[in-house]
């Protein structure tokens, strides 16, 4: 099995919780939401770019921009093999953290 980055990882679920408004700006709005952590937005398209060309994320430019003089937006979307990676990684995930007790608590108290 390949792995991904873990920016990788984080990018598919936000494109796959997005679904159809999954854009640039929507994309690093969502990871954000996630994470906690504040993204530039460039800091997203290189490996948006990397999972493109791994074919788990395809890609369509919209017909039109939203906004007068703007660019249009491309819009992200899971391929069928990016959702196979989603899923598996999902259970490499589940799998890792089974048996593993609340650690907040131990953080807080060690």
């Amino acid at each position: 099995m390949t792995y991904l980055s873990r920016i990788e990882e984080i990018l598919l679920l936000a494109i796959w919780k997005l679904k159809e408004n999954a854009y640039g700006i929507a994309i690093r709005r969502q990871v954000e939401k996630d994470t906690g952590i504040s993204w530039l937005s460039e800091a997203i398209y290189a490996p948006l770019s990397r999972l493109k060309d791994k074919g788990y994320v395809t890609s369509i430019k919209a017909q039109r921009s939203t906004e007068k003089g703007g660019r249009p937006r491309i819009y992200y979307q899971l391929s069928p093999s990016g959702l196979g990676k989603l899923a598996s990684l999902q259970k490499v995930n589940q799998s890792l953290w089974e048996g593993v007790p609340d650690l907040k608590k131990a953080a807080e108290n060690g």
